[in-house]
């Protein structure tokens, strides 16, 4: 019985830390991630901390955007319209 007690009782710390990792506001998950990382963890730790300590941009992304080439500003774009088919 135990075993099984010890077993449940890590799932459910487990549970409550990854909810209250997700619920949390972004900069209380940003500063809990730089005190974490000056301590010595694995990489499987270690990468997702590194991840929330750079924190989103204003809009909430994680700059994924960001990797492709953007127009100057005041550039002609180009707009592709595509019709609807009829049924």
């Amino acid at each position: 019985m135990l075993a099984q007690d010890l077993a449940v009782d890590l799932i459910v710390a487990a549970c409550a830390a990854y909810a209250a990792w997700r619920l949390m506001p972004s900069a209380a998950r940003r500063r809990i991630a730089v005190l974490a990382l000056r301590l010595p963890l694995p990489a499987l730790l270690a990468s997702p901390l590194r991840h929330a300590a750079r924190g989103a941009n204003a809009c909430g992304c994680d700059g994924c955007d960001a990797a492709g080439a953007k127009p100057a500003a005041g550039a002609a774009q180009r707009v592709t319209f595509h019709p609807r088919r009829h049924r």
